[in-house]
């Protein structure tokens, strides 16, 4: 299993994430030890499993990614995270910009 970070962001739930990322409510409240799942709060930084060698549907990005170094650890390349992300310019992605990285 591996493991990405997400950041709690005003308006998200649990539940919202867990579909984001294809896990469940229980995975996430396991993994980052949350007594009460229904207490998220923005800015709040969450670990996210997911299954080894299988590219996350989403990915947040984190300061010093670049789509090359992104694709190199996830096993797709820069014009199928353009395409995905219907991104024309490279040079668009921020620390906690979200990306999809597979299609559903």
């Amino acid at each position: 299993m591996t493991t990405i970070y997400y950041t709690v962001e005003p308006g998200d739930t649990l539940w919202g994430i867990a579909q984001y990322f294809g896990t469940t409510v229980n995975d996430i409240a396991r993994y980052n030890g949350l007594a009460f799942p229904d207490k998220i709060f923005p800015g709040q930084q969450l670990r996210i499993p997911t299954t080894a060698g299988q590219a996350p549907m989403w990915y947040v990005v984190r300061p010093g990614d670049t789509l090359w170094s992104i694709g190199q650890r996830y096993g797709i390349t820069v014009p199928e995270i353009l395409q995905l992300n219907n991104f024309e310019n490279p040079d668009v992605i921020y620390p906690g910009r979200l990306l999809r990285l597979r299609a559903q």
